[in-house]
């Protein structure tokens, strides 16, 4: 099985740090099982594409959900290279985990 490469924007690491070795391990199976094909559901791929979410505009962004943990993961792919690169692990706060995507998008 080829797997994309993924990458961990600086912040995207520090979120992951931030959760305790249990949730880590969650999160790391997750995007590891991603990773294998990150592209969006629509072309066969495991990720949910974001779009427009409450006046962010995340388009070209998917979403990881992680419903026991109540975490989500952004990240963004990179056709060219096949990069899957990690820009947010956040816990659901109704739309946070978005507005902190959309943030970090505007400075990569």
């Amino acid at each position: 099985m080829k797997y994309w490469d993924v990458r961990y924007i600086d912040e995207a690491m520090k979120d992951r740090d931030s959760f305790d070795f249990s949730a880590r391990t969650q999160i790391d199976k997750a995007i590891r099982k991603v990773s294998q094909n990150p592209l969006p559901k629509n072309e066969g791929g495991y990720g949910v594409p974001l779009g427009n979410k409450h006046g962010n505009d995340l388009t070209g962004l998917c979403r990881i959900k992680l419903l026991k943990l109540g975490i989500r993961i952004v990240y963004k792919i990179i056709r060219d290279g096949e990069i899957m690169r990690i820009i947010v692990i956040a816990a659901r706060a109704d739309n946070e985990v978005y507005e902190i995507a959309a943030g970090r998008v505007d400075t990569l």
